[in-house]
């Protein structure tokens, strides 16, 4: 890009637009987001226990959806109920769609799960066994179970003046139980609660001579609750049934106040996380409605709040399945990424980057490189330092460990862990302390600007001077979703990008000005301006009469001050594809503000995470890669990098790769209308079709055979 930016105080803060109808709600669109994932999960061209697995995640997503979006919704609707918000609603009517949209989708999902998919899986011979049809043997079986491995560890609580109700984690599953007669001292409420172990399995293999079956299941709660009444000895149990609360989870950790360290300051939130305001009671259908109404009294919920299921309360815990059921003909086909040639295991990793920048496209290129070249600098001579940010790596990482040897060996380890990469919060303090226990250089970063830039620099003496080597990616240092996401990473050992990452290095271990960066384009300093600059080029560049042109990959599209410069290119004649994997607020093919605008959303097999900005720029073909979607907390208050790839051939591959594989194709892809509703792009059971994941796999993956 041929521009500069002035790194002011106004790019601190978010700007301040007009309220005006012409953006969606963010609330909503997660919800559509999610209703894409649940199309896989109903597509019958999709593997059988990959449809299980999307389910799954739809769950999965909806508790994090609850706990962060739903609690801050709620709050609003306390603190501002009546104030009209950018998307032209106010909090108490954005709320009463998002609960009708939300008790649809989950209604749509167990639907699903009784009426298609466990019927198909019991014709592939995958059963959940019900406790209403269990045989002699299988009922034998289950009650040892219940009394050597469930019955010590449960404590049943009967409620009663002594034992109130309890404190009941966010999320864990509990069974509520009717009961009737008097105990032991006379008591006689008729009511008691009995949390389910976390210890346990949620889903719990049978033995193939007890069940019949080579995949029979049985689930906790069925043995449960068909043993409930030994629990309550002398007492009857009318019924018993599951339910499960979510819990605001967001951490607060007051950024005006002292914070001495920000290590121990959210170690006392974390345990605070499992006890926050509850946002949403789920319960079995067949749970009576005296209790659903008893439950909802605890825990001050109205019945817009109320989920009644018809099936487990937790079906996040059936994503154990697949992996418990050695059936390859019901999932993806098995795909072996491979290694680019350039890094082949046999060159001087080193020497190749030194030669010119290698790209890495992920999961259809291994992730192995990025561990290989960490490896080989933890015990390379030559090296003398090693600095990276973390941000979710997992609790077993070879990377990880492989940065603590490094310390041991006595490099110069240095390492951004951030602390709030929200639930990866408790895992990134371990790290940060076996860091520190080994002599490493362990920093927190910004308080107040998460640190999510994605960097990793080795520095190495060469020749009687230090050298600088950097891989940048788009995405996690984390090996398992590097298998699972789509993201882009970059070696290399150009001197300007290299001075780059090592002066936000700078500023995330020490102090000073920002100094202005040659090539990347940074946040919170710089990345705004430079995208809003960029969109305004092409719009001149329209304007003036020449070929004007856009086309952006990422995960959201929220911050308004962008769409806003997307809109006025969009008049000025710029055409604009934007390929947005989730929530997006802009309004697409509006009449006279957006006509020229396309978004489509890429929902398959990988989660598409990879962020990819491309601008014409009157030929010069402007791609930058970043860690940054185009939302508020990416801009202002999160340290972020976008950076240039300046290669032309590999400028050319993130172009087709990225891009224009995500254009053409007519099998994943889901159109936006105007207003915000999206349909499947078509053709896609008609002509010529494409899918761009599976086109990846075979063109850069070993993938064995498309599924």
């Amino acid at each position: 890009m041929n521009f500069r930016m002035d790194v002011s105080a106004a790019s601190f803060a978010p700007p301040r637009a007009a309220l005006r109808p012409q953006y969606l709600n963010r609330e909503l669109g997660i919800l559509a987001f999610n209703e894409r994932v649940l199309a896989l999960a109903e597509d019958v061209e999709m593997p059988l226990l990959e449809r299980l697995r999307f389910l799954c995640i739809v769950s999965s997503n909806l508790d994090e959806f609850f706990e962060v979006r739903v609690a801050w919704l709620k709050q609003q609707v306390i603190d501002s109920p009546s104030i009209v918000c950018p998307d032209g609603m106010t909090p108490v009517e954005a709320m009463q769609q998002v609960s009708e949209r939300a008790h649809k989708l989950v209604e749509r999902q167990y639907m699903l799960f009784n009426t298609v998919l466990t019927p198909a899986l019991e014709q592939e011979g995958i059963f959940l066994l019900r406790r209403d049809v269990w045989t002699l043997a299988q009922e034998t079986w289950a009650r040892d179970y219940f009394e050597t491995e469930m019955l010590p560890v449960l404590t049943p609580i009967g409620l009663d003046p002594a034992h109130p109700f309890p404190r009941v984690l966010n999320k864990s599953l509990n069974f509520i139980v009717e009961v009737e007669g008097e105990d032991a001292f006379g008591r006689a409420s008729g009511i008691a609660v009995v949390q389910a172990p976390r210890v346990l399995p949620r889903v719990i293999r049978m033995p193939d001579e007890v069940s019949g079956y080579a995949n029979g299941f049985i689930t906790l709660g069925a043995i449960l609750r068909r043993f409930v009444s030994e629990i309550f000895p002398g007492m009857k149990a009318k019924g018993c049934y599951e339910f499960r609360v979510t819990r605001n989870s967001e951490l607060y950790v007051d950024d005006d106040e002292e914070i001495k360290n920000l290590r121990v300051a959210l170690q006392g939130e974390l345990f605070e996380r499992h006890f926050g305001d509850t946002v949403r009671l789920e319960v079995s259908s067949m749970c009576s409605d005296a209790m659903s109404q008893f439950l909802m009294q605890q825990f001050e919920l109205k019945a817009a709040d109320l989920y009644c299921v018809d099936g487990p309360v937790n079906l996040v815990r059936l994503i154990q399945l697949p992996e418990l059921v050695d059936r390859p003909d019901l999932k993806f086909a098995p795909f072996t990424p491979r290694f680019p040639a350039r890094l082949d295991k046999d060159v001087d990793v080193f020497a190749r980057i030194a030669q010119g920048d290698v790209l890495l496209h992920h999961p259809f290129q291994s992730f192995q490189p990025v561990l290989d070249f960490l490896k080989l600098a933890a015990s390379d001579p030559a090296v003398v330092g090693i600095k990276q940010t973390i941000y979710r790596t997992g609790s077993e990482s070879t990377l990880m460990d492989t940065l603590i040897q490094a310390a041991r060996n006595g490099k110069e380890v240095t390492v951004v862990v951030e602390l709030m990469a929200r639930f990866d919060e408790e895992t990134n303090i371990n790290w940060a302390a076996r860091l520190e226990e080994v002599g490493a250089h362990v920093v927190y970063g910004i308080v107040g600007h998460k640190t999510h830039a994605k960097m990793l620099m080795v520095v190495r003496r060469e020749l009687g001077r230090l050298k600088r080597y950097v891989h940048l990616g788009t995405g996690n240092y984390h090996v398992r979703t590097a298998r699972q996401y789509t993201d882009f990473g970059l070696f290399t050992a150009n001197e300007q990008l290299c001075a780059d990452v090592n002066e936000v290095f700078q500023q995330l271990t020490g102090l000073g000005r920002a100094a202005r960066l040659t090539h990347c384009l940074q946040s919170p300093f710089s990345l705004h301006a430079g995208i809003i600059a960029a969109i305004k080029s092409e719009a001149e560049h329209a304007r003036s009469g020449r070929p004007a042109r856009i086309i952006a990959k990422m995960n959201a599209l929220l911050e308004r001050e962008v769409i806003d410069a997307l809109y006025q290119a969009s008049q000025a004649g710029v055409k604009i594809d934007l390929i947005v994997r989730g929530v997006c607020a802009l309004r697409p093919q509006l009449a006279g503000l957006s006509e020229n605008i396309h978004v489509r959303s890429v929902v398959g097999r990988f989660l598409e995470h990879s962020r990819v900005f491309y601008f014409l720029n009157d030929g010069r073909n402007d791609v930058y890669l970043s860690s940054a979607d185009w939302m508020d907390r990416n801009f202002f208050r999160r340290i972020e990098l976008c950076f240039p790839i300046l290669d032309a051939a590999l400028k050319a591959r993130v172009i087709e790769e990225g891009l224009e594989a995500y254009l053409r194709d007519n099998e994943s892809a889901w159109m936006m209308d105007s207003d915000g509703g999206y349909a499947e792009s078509q053709p896609r059971y008609d002509g010529e079709r494409h899918s761009a994941q599976a086109e990846l796999l075979l063109s850069l993956g070993g993938v064995h055979a498309v599924g």
